[in-house]
Order: C-alpha cells, then sequence, then structure tokens
C-alpha cells in the first residue's frame, strides 16, 4: 500500500518531499520500497523516519523533519490517492489565507444511529441499542490526504497530551486550537484498508487503474 500512495506523492506535482513514518525498525525496509517506487531520477525526495508510539506522535516526528509552509499528512493504508488530489487540496488551501487547513472527505450516504452505549469491540453475538437516528445532512467521513498551514500543524500537536491521544486525525486537532477546516469531497473512491476485503477492493481498483 504504502508503494502506491508513494508513487502518486511522486506525480503530484505540489509535493517537493515525502517523509515518512515507518514502524521502529522497519526503517530500511520501508527505504527499500520507496527506492523501487521512486528509482533514480525521484521527482520529490524522500526520508524516512522512526513513528511514535501513537498516530500524532509519529506525524510530530516527521513535521519536525518538514519545512515547507504547507504540510500534507497521509495515510498508506489509503492506497487510492491520487496526484490530482493531493494538488486540488494544495492549492485549495493555498487560495483561501483564512484556513488553517484541507481535507479529503465523503458524504456520508448511509442512514447513521447514535448507540446507547459506547460502540462493542466487535464480534458475531455483539449487540448494540439504538438511541437515536441522526441527521445526515452535515455529516462527512474524514478521509487522507489533509493538507495543513505548517505553522497551525505545529501548534496543534503541541496540545495536551491526553488530547493527542484520543485524535483520529490531524484535522480534529487543528479544530480544537481553533483553526478553520475546509473539507473537499473526493471525486473517486479513497478507501481504507482495514481488512482482508478491502484489500482486495482496493486491488481490484488499482488494476483497473492499470489497464
Amino acid at each position: 500500500m504504502l508503494a502506491w500512495s508513494l508513487e502518486a506523492l511522486n506525480r503530484a506535482t505540489s509535493i517537493a518531499a515525502v517523509i515518512i513514518a515507518a514502524p521502529p525498525g522497519s526503517e530500511a525496509a520501508v527505504e527499500a520500497v520507496a527506492a523501487d517506487v521512486i528509482g533514480a531520477d525521484p521527482a520529490v525526495e524522500v526520508r524516512v523516519t522512526a513513528g511514535g508510539e501513537t498516530r500524532s506522535q509519529s506525524v510530530a516526528r516527521a513535521v519536525g523533519l518538514a519545512e515547507a509552509e504547507m504540510i500534507a499528512v497521509h495515510d498508506a493504508a489509503r492506497p487510492l490517492i491520487t496526484p490530482a488530489l493531493v494538488d486540488d487540496l494544495v492549492a485549495l488551501l493555498a487560495s483561501d489565507p483564512g484556513a488553517a487547513a484541507v481535507i479529503a472527505a465523503a458524504p456520508i450516504t448511509d442512514t447513521v444511529k447514535r448507540a446507547a452505549e459506547p460502540r462493542p469491540a466487535g464480534g458475531a453475538d455483539d449487540v448494540a441499542v439504538i438511541a437515536a437516528t441522526e441527521s445526515r445532512d452535515h455529516l462527512w467521513a474524514a478521509q487522507t490526504p489533509q493538507v495543513f498551514r505548517a505553522a497551525a500543524l505545529r501548534e496543534a500537536l503541541g496540545a495536551d497530551p491526553a488530547h493527542l491521544l484520543e485524535a483520529t486525525d490531524e484535522a480534529m486537532l487543528v479544530e480544537r486550537a481553533g483553526g478553520r477546516v475546509l473539507m473537499r469531497p473526493t471525486p473517486a473512491p479513497n478507501i481504507k484498508v482495514t481488512s482482508p476485503f478491502d484489500a482486495r477492493i482496493v486491488a481490484g481498483l488499482l488494476a483497473e487503474r492499470r489497464r
């Protein structure tokens, strides 16, 4: 999955460098993947650093090595990223000086139920009781890439450690810091691979792109 994301970022005209936060101990393997994808004549500089114990720690370590005025954060688990999407998000943020960030997102189309208790951990026998049906009119599913003004992202990553621990994406941290965050609907599937079934779907979609 990392290879597909790297290929797209290497072809995005708005990206000058890619910093990969790799699981500690896997840096050499990740560097090998990057070298294989990017080749001898890369359009972007690629660097690899050891990630942290949490998402926010990993992002903070990568951001600490970045020198750009705008920083894009992307999950390799979304390998359907395209150069056009990256460039579009960067251009949108650049065109709105009052915005701190812009994220890729998809309007929620399913009917959304709120449970009476926190979501079960999982399992065929788990049952939840519906407390309410929520309006989906204003609901979006956040995705990556997420593009930030570097100053706003650095400030957000310096938040209370408890807030960093519970954050599921960096946009959430920027929102809490008072930043204005835009959402851009993704024009194509941007699936997050969290199961073998997701991987099969993504593999099929990537194969279609290659035809």
